[in-house]
Formats: structure tokens, sequence, C-alpha cells
């Protein structure tokens, strides 16, 4: 490894997960997503995992560019970041008592000097996380705390959105915004590790 992973991403969660891993790394968050309408969660995620990294990737010839994207699902139902208090209340709400899933895509892209793909790949995590049982009432607290609103499912399973988790089925991180040990192992076929 001679130069540091990009992160096509801002988000504060996916860079403590890479320093955890003890990967190095440099940010440069996409400015462009895209994914065809239509797609089932568990492709669109994907698809938009890779359009961060390709965005990305154009711009910084001769790296290797991470994109990740994370959306939560309910029957089938992808729930992105609420838009306003209400919309977050009545996505928790949706939950509660029950599993839903959260989906992570990963997409990684190695270009030469000149810009050309080198090598690209990615993947789908999924966990299910079940809510415990809560009334309206105690999602209208959650979601004055403002936590909610820049999250997909409008909840932050490393903040005070704990609270509703009774339990996971699959990798914490994977919530988080990146499965952190599938990408460790992802990225030692990438050179990075």
């Amino acid at each position: 490894m001679d130069k540091p992973l990009i992160l096509a991403s801002a988000s504060p969660r996916r860079r403590e997960i890479l320093t955890l891993a003890g990967i190095p790394f440099e940010v440069f968050p996409a400015d462009e997503e895209v994914a065809p309408e239509g797609l089932p969660a568990v492709d669109r995620v994907l698809a938009l995992a890779r359009s961060k990294a390709t965005w990305v990737a154009a711009r910084h010839p001769g790296r290797t560019v991470l994109g990740a994207d994370t959306m939560v699902a309910v029957d089938n139902v992808a729930l992105g970041k609420p838009h306003s208090a209400s919309e977050a209340v009545e996505m928790l709400l949706s939950m509660q008592g029950r599993e839903h899933q959260v989906l992570t895509g990963v997409w990684v892209i190695r270009t030469d000097e000149s810009g050309s793909v080198v090598k690209e790949d990615g993947f789908t995590d999924v966990a299910h996380v079940k809510f415990y049982p809560f009334d309206r009432e105690e999602a209208e607290h959650y979601v004055s705390t403002n936590e909610s609103m820049d999250k997909a499912g409008a909840y932050a399973i490393q903040g005070k959105g704990m609270r509703f988790v009774e339990g996971i089925r699959g990798d914490f991180y994977t919530v988080m915004g990146l499965p952190g040990g599938r990408l460790v192992r992802f990225l030692r076929d990438f050179d990075q590790i």
C-alpha cells in the first residue's frame, strides 16, 4: 500500500470504523450519487455505493476509493433519511416491536495513474435489528434529540437510538455504516491492508 484509501463519504461513523480497523484513509465525499429507481434495497444500496466510489475515483487517478451507502428496510420498503420530525416518528413507529434490516453496500475501485480502472468490486452486508415495543411518546421524545434526522431509518444505534434495540443478528458495524470485519478482509484483495 503506497497511498491511503480514499473514503468517498463525509460520515463520521464510517471514519470511526476505518480508524478502529487501523486502515489509513483520507476523506473526499462524493458530490453525486445515483441509482436506477425500482431496484430492490439490496441492489440499490450497492448501486449507490458504486456511484459514490466511481465519482470520487474519476477525480483521483492512481488511488483506491471506497464508496458506501446504508439503508433500512421494513417489509422490503427502503427507509432513507427522514425529511421532517413527523416522518422520523412514523419511521420509528413502523419498526417498533419487530425486526427490520439494515443494508450497507460497499464498493471499492482502484485506478492507475491514467484513471483507468485496474480493479473494482463490492458487496452488500445485511444485519437484522429487532426493536422493543414502544409508543408514539417515546418515539417523539427520541426525535426531539435531533439525533434521528441524518440517519437512515431515523435512528443511530451507536447513540441514543440504542434505547429501542432488543437484539441484532449480523454485524453491529453494518448498522453503523461499514461492516468492519468483512471490510478488512475485502480490502486485502486491493492491497490496502
